[in-house]
């Protein structure tokens, strides 16, 4: 496979992965899934990482898969690389695990002293895609393999390419008011 179809079935494959944190910020609120607790004086989460959010944001990566599906047939042809489908439990798994990668962040930064929207260098740009990978891979180990270990340079521009997309997104979001800080 070529460095260029490499990268779009990377982009195409971690797309229900990329979308569900960002549509949690638009569509969060609500109550806190620490529901307040706190663990040695600091917040187990905080409020940023509520029930809606996470909700919403597995849906949205889900309606994505589904959606992507749909079109990957007449899609693949224009992009000159085989797009990948996604499967049932990978539909579900990889939005989830992005949702429970940056919750898992946002335990490591209360628990490291950092507050709500510190930067964590790494865990910021890698967490969903850890956990999205891990989700999936435990959900159906044979489409994992074969999207990302077949050829393993999918899961190598995965990882490269990402923190890229991360902080050009956060930036993004930032100057149209979305995000009060721009990683």
């Amino acid at each position: 496979m070529d460095p260029v179809a490499v990268i779009v079935v990377a982009f195409w494959a971690m797309l229900p992965a990329y979308v569900p944190n960002n549509v949690a910020v638009l569509a969060g609120g609500g109550r806190p899934i620490d529901g307040g607790r706190t663990w040695r004086g600091d917040r187990l989460l905080g409020d940023g990482k509520t029930w809606r959010g996470t909700a919403t944001g597995t849906l949205a990566g889900a309606a994505l898969a589904v959606a992507l599906n749909a079109v990957r047939p007449s899609l693949s042809p224009l992009f000159g690389a085989e797009l990948v489908g996604f499967s049932a439990p990978v539909v579900l798994a990889m939005p989830f695990g992005a949702m429970v990668g940056d919750t898992t962040a946002s335990f490591l930064k209360r628990r490291t002293g950092r507050e709500r929207g510190a930067p964590f260098p790494g865990v910021d740009q890698l967490d969903f895609v850890v956990f999205a990978l891990l989700l999936s891979a435990l959900a159906a180990p044979s489409w994992f393999g074969s999207t990302f270990l077949d050829p393993v340079w999918v899961l190598v521009a995965v990882l490269l390419v990402t923190p890229a997309l991360h902080v050009l997104t956060n930036a993004i979001a930032y100057v149209l008011g979305l995000k009060d800080e721009p990683y």
